[in-house]
């Protein structure tokens, strides 16, 4: 089950890929807000928070730059699910799937 996402989510996880990509650093809200036309700094830090609490963006409080984007479909992360599922009793394999179904990772 993928989680769901508003339209200026999605603007705002594509801004932040492509500014990350291009400058090596997260941008600043205020970047943000003037790249995306929004009109303050509160509603970057509204649609960035909603982002934090659906587990696609990870950031440090207090700091600047420190937005993160989470990619939990890394080949790495599947590799390492499907390493665990290998040795796992019965009720580990369980919850490792149910966890696998909520990232939305395919591990079979």
């Amino acid at each position: 089950m993928a989680v769901k996402i508003t339209k200026k989510q999605q603007a705002v996880l594509d801004f932040l890929r492509d500014y990350m990509e291009e400058n090596g650093v997260s941008p600043s809200y205020r970047e943000i807000m003037t790249g995306l036309g929004l009109s303050s700094v509160s509603a970057v830090a509204e649609h960035v928070d909603n982002l934090v609490a659906k587990g696609i963006l990870k950031k440090n409080p207090g700091e600047a730059r420190t937005l993160e984007i989470l990619d939990y479909k890394h080949e790495e992360t599947v590799d390492l699910f499907k390493t665990h599922m290998m040795s796992a009793s019965d009720e580990e394999k369980k919850v490792l799937t149910a966890a696998a179904v909520i990232l939305g990772i395919d591990v079979e």
